[in-house]
C-alpha cells in the first residue's frame, strides 16, 4: 500500500548490500510518481536522499511479443514450406501461417534467401535458418535496449519496438536515516506551550520553496485593459465620455441622420441585424422633454429627398417606415449624432469620445466577428480645417505609440473630406489601416440646428485590432467568444501603450 511505501523504502535501504539503491530493480512494480511521493516525504525528514534518472527504454509492441513467443513471420513461412514436402502453394500460405504472417514473412524470407518460387509453389532454399529477429527482440525484452542503433531503428520502423520514457531513482541514506518514521507536528498549539509538551515534539520544517495555493480571483479581459488605456488618453486630451448604453437604435439615428441613403448596401440584411419584435420605433423625441423632434425629422427628410443647406440630396423617395426600423447599432456614430443634436441647443466647442460594442452581420473568421468594439472621437469647434485634423491624428496616435502615419482619401456618406489612416507596424514591417476619419458634412450638421461656421472632426478605430497586436493574438476568436482560453484571460500581462 502507498501508506506503507516509505517504511518499505527504509527497510530496503537498510537491507541493501550496496548503495545507492536502484529503484527500477528494488521497486520495479511501483509507479514512478507514487515512489517519488514517498521519497519526497522521506527527503523532507532528511531520512533519504535521491537522484532522478530519465531514460528512454525500448518496449516491445504486441506484435513483437508474439514473435518472441512463436517466432518471426519469416521463420513461420520457412517452417511451413519445409513441412510441405512437395512445396507449398502460394495460395495456401495464408491458410497455414495466417494472413499477416504470410504478407510480411513471404517477402522477408525471399530477401533472406530462405525460400524460392517454383511455378505456383514455394520451395525450401536454405538448409537451415537463424531467426535473428526473434533473438533481437528477446534481447530487448530482457534488457530494454539494444547495442546496435541501426538495428533498433529498423525494428522501430517495422513497428515492433516503441521508445518510452522511464523515470527511475538512485536512493541513498540521509543524515537522519532510521527505520522508524517519527510523526512530525505541523502546528505549535497553546496546549503544547502550556504543558511544555513542545520540548519533546518533533516539528516538520517549513518548506519555503513550496508554491502557495492559488487564490481564486477575477481578472480583467485584455480588451478592458486596452480600453482603460484609451480612456486615459482621451481624458488627458480633454474629452468627455458619451453615454453608449443604447445598443438598439432606429434607422433614423443609425443611418438617416448620418446622411446614409436608404438604398445604401450597409442597410441590407446581409450587413445589418434588424429587430423583429418590436420591428419599428417611435419618431425621434427629445430625451429631456419627450417632445417629437418634428423640425429635425423634416430637415433630414428634405436633405435626403430634395436636398437642403446647399446639398442636392440623393433625389429618391425617402420612406419614413424605413427610417423607423429598429437595428442593432452598426457603429457608435449614432451616439455621436445624438450628442451633436443636443449640442445644437447651446453650440460651443466640445470634445466627445465613446468605446463600446457595435454589431455587423459579418461572416465570422480569424479577423472578423459579428460583434466588436469601436473607439470613436468627435471634436466640435469653430475654424477647424483638414490640416488641423491631420495634426490632431498625429498627436492622438503618438500617445498610442504610433509615430509614422499616412492618410489616404476615402468616401464616407457623413464626412467630406474623408481619410483612411495607416500606421507603420514595426512588428509586421508593413503599413496597416488603423482608423477612419473625416469632417462631418454641413447638411448633416445644419439639419441639427448647428451654426454654419461650426465644424466637427470625427474618427474611429476598432478596439480589437490594437489589442490583438499588443497580445500577439492572430485569431480574433481566441480573444473574444466561446473559444477563449480562460487561462489566457487570467494570466495575460498588464498593458502599457508606448505613450509620450
Amino acid at each position: 500500500m502507498a501508506s506503507d511505501l516509505p517504511t518499505t523504502v527504509l527497510h530496503a535501504l537498510n537491507d541493501a548490500s550496496s548503495l545507492p539503491l536502484a529503484s527500477n530493480v528494488a521497486f520495479s512494480d511501483v509507479e514512478s510518481t507514487v515512489l517519488k511521493g514517498a521519497l519526497d516525504s522521506l527527503k523532507s525528514r532528511e531520512m533519504v536522499t535521491y537522484e532522478t534518472l530519465d531514460q528512454e527504454v525500448a518496449v516491445l509492441t504486441e506484435e513483437a511479443a508474439g514473435i518472441v513467443q512463436d517466432g518471426s513471420h519469416e521463420a513461420k513461412v520457412y517452417k511451413a514450406v519445409c513441412e510441405a514436402l512437395d512445396g507449398l502453394k502460394i495460395s495456401d500460405l495464408a491458410k497455414v501461417v495466417g494472413a499477416s504472417s504470410a504478407k510480411v514473412g513471404q517477402g522477408k524470407a525471399f530477401k533472406e534467401g530462405w525460400i524460392a518460387k517454383d511455378g505456383d509453389k514455394l520451395i525450401k532454399k536454405a538448409a537451415s535458418i537463424k531467426d535473428v529477429t526473434r533473438e533481437q527482440l528477446q534481447v530487448i525484452k530482457d534488457t530494454q535496449t539494444f547495442p546496435d542503433a541501426k538495428i533498433l531503428a529498423d525494428l522501430k520502423k517495422r513497428k515492433l519496438v516503441l521508445m518510452q520514457k522511464r523515470i527511475s531513482f538512485k536512493i541513498n541514506k540521509g543524515t537522519k536515516f532510521a527505520l522508524t518514521i517519527v510523526k512530525e507536528e505541523t502546528d505549535l498549539t497553546a496546549e503544547m506551550l502550556a504543558s511544555g509538551a513542545w520540548k519533546e515534539k518533533s516539528f516538520k520544517p517549513y518548506n519555503f520553496a513550496a508554491l502557495g495555493a492559488n487564490t481564486p480571483s477575477g481578472a480583467l479581459h485584455p480588451l478592458n485593459k486596452v480600453r482603460h488605456e484609451f480612456r486615459n488618453i482621451f481624458f488627458e486630451m480633454g474629452f468627455t465620455e458619451m453615454p453608449t448604453s443604447r445598443f438598439v437604435e432606429s434607422g433614423f439615428w443609425n443611418f438617416d441622420t448620418l446622411f446614409v441613403p436608404q438604398q445604401h448596401p450597409a442597410r441590407d440584411l446581409q450587413d445589418t441585424f434588424y429587430i423583429s419584435d418590436p420591428a419599428v420605433a417611435d419618431k425621434p423625441r427629445d430625451d429631456e422633454t419627450g417632445e417629437e423632434l418634428t423640425e429635425y425629422w423634416n430637415n433630414v427628410h428634405e436633405v435626403h429627398e430634395v436636398g437642403k443647406y446647399g446639398s442636392q440630396g440623393y433625389r429618391y423617395p425617402w420612406k419614413a417606415d424605413e427610417s423607423l426600423r429598429l437595428v442593432l447599432r452598426t457603429h457608435t456614430t449614432a451616439i455621436s449624432a445624438n450628442m451633436l443634436h443636443k449640442l445644437a441647443k447651446d453650440p460651443k466647442p466640445a470634445r466627445y469620445f465613446s468605446i463600446d460594442r457595435v454589431f455587423r452581420n459579418e461572416t465570422v473568421d480569424a479577423t472578423h466577428l459579428a460583434e466588436f468594439h469601436q473607439v470613436e472621437g468627435v471634436i466640435a469647434d469653430y475654424g477647424l480645417t483638414l490640416g488641423g485634423l491631420i495634426a490632431f491624428m498625429q498627436e492622438f496616435f503618438k500617445k498610442m505609440g504610433v509615430h509614422d502615419l499616412r492618410f489616404k482619401p476615402a468616401y464616407n456618406p457623413y464626412t467630406e473630406p474623408s481619410m483612411e489612416i495607416f500606421g507603420f507596424h514595426a512588428g509586421l514591417n508593413k503599413w496597416v489601416e488603423i482608423g477612419n476619419s473625416g469632417m462631418f458634412r454641413p447638411e448633416m450638421l445644419e439639419s441639427m440646428g448647428l451654426p454654419k461656421d461650426l465644424r466637427v472632426y470625427g474618427w474611429g478605430l476598432s478596439l480589437e485590432r490594437p489589442t490583438m497586436i499588443r497580445y500577439k493574438v492572430s485569431n480574433i476568436r481566441e480573444l473574444l467568444g466561446h473559444k477563449v482560453d480562460l487561462n489566457f484571460i487570467e494570466n495575460n500581462a498588464a498593458v502599457r501603450l508606448d505613450r509620450e
